[in-house]
């Protein structure tokens, strides 16, 4: 989760991602966003999001993403 969370703090800093639960929904993660945040998993962490995995849902919290991570093969 500290992995997670500091990938998400690179993108948008001064955020309480441990405690907000509504990233997409309240307009924190953005497209663009969470493309970086893609992006940036696989490199950090070596987990492929597939594309059909990429919905807003997936995004909403550390929580929901930690999942998406598990549910691709690694956490």
């Amino acid at each position: 989760m500290e992995q997670l969370i500091e990938i998400l703090e690179d993108i948008h800093p001064g955020v309480d991602f441990a405690a907000e639960k509504s990233l997409v929904t309240d307009g924190i993660l953005k497209s663009f966003d969470i493309l970086t945040l893609i992006s940036e998993i696989d490199a950090e962490m070596g987990v492929e999001i597939p594309v059909e995995d990429v919905t807003p849902e997936h995004f909403e919290s550390v929580e929901a993403i930690l999942q998406l991570i598990e549910a691709s093969g690694k956490a």
